[in-house]
């Protein structure tokens, strides 16, 4: 993808109405080709983009006595081994499902997370996955993870051609949008069997706007 006609197309999306609060840029890509039946054929990864998003991503940990001190000064919310019982409460477990956007566990702790919140993190794509690092040693730096999931996205394209995510606010500078734009794009391609052929179409938008192509 064309650095400048990203920029192109950035400049035409700030060109509409202007509102009262901050957008997002919103980018979609669309893929074709790919039987999503077939799990062979399902994509899932996790990619750190360049730049901050503009959105404060809120982390769960959940972790043993070895890491409790470090998870409660860096994390946004800490729970100990010992009180996963209390999320056998599907409510309960549905809420703090809903509240946080990564949860990570201390890799010693995971059979626990699996028995007590396997249910319901599981289907929603948010157990603790170690292809974002986010099943750790008791030895682990969780300042430098933190910083790391601020920027991490998931794209995933299992049972649906279209992939959306935030790539920044309208305040940023356009050289983060664009290189958050092609830093997704270039990484997709890596997990797509015929890369460019693949793709239908990419595009991007204000959260209040008309999405426009990127050729």
């Amino acid at each position: 993808m064309n650095k400048e006609k990203v920029l192109e197309v950035l400049k035409k999306v700030k060109e509409g109405p202007k509102r009262n609060f901050k957008q997002s840029y919103d980018l979609i890509i669309n893929v074709k080709g790919l039987d999503l039946k077939k799990p062979t054929n399902q994509i899932e990864f996790f990619t750190q983009l360049p730049f901050d998003i503009g959105k404060k991503k809120k982390i769960c940990a959940i972790v043993g006595p070895e890491l409790k001190s470090q998870a409660e000064q860096i994390c946004d919310k800490t729970i100990l081994a010992d009180e996963l019982p209390k999320y056998t409460d599907k409510k309960i477990a549905k809420k703090l499902a809903r509240e946080f956007d990564f949860f990570i566990a201390q890799a010693n702790v995971m059979p626990k997370v699996a028995a007590t919140l396997g249910r319901v993190l599981g289907p929603r794509g948010k157990m603790p996955n170690p292809k974002a690092g986010c099943v750790v040693p008791p030895s682990a730096n969780l300042k430098l993870l933190y910083e790391k999931l601020q920027k991490t996205v998931k794209v995933s394209l299992k049972t649906s051609y279209s992939f959306k995510c935030l790539v920044g606010k309208e305040d940023a500078p356009d050289e983060y949008i664009v290189e958050n734009i092609l830093s997704i794009y270039n990484a997709l391609l890596h997990h797509l069997p015929r890369e460019k052929e693949n793709i239908k179409s990419v595009l991007l938008k204000l959260t209040m706007g008309k999405p426009v192509r990127i050729e």
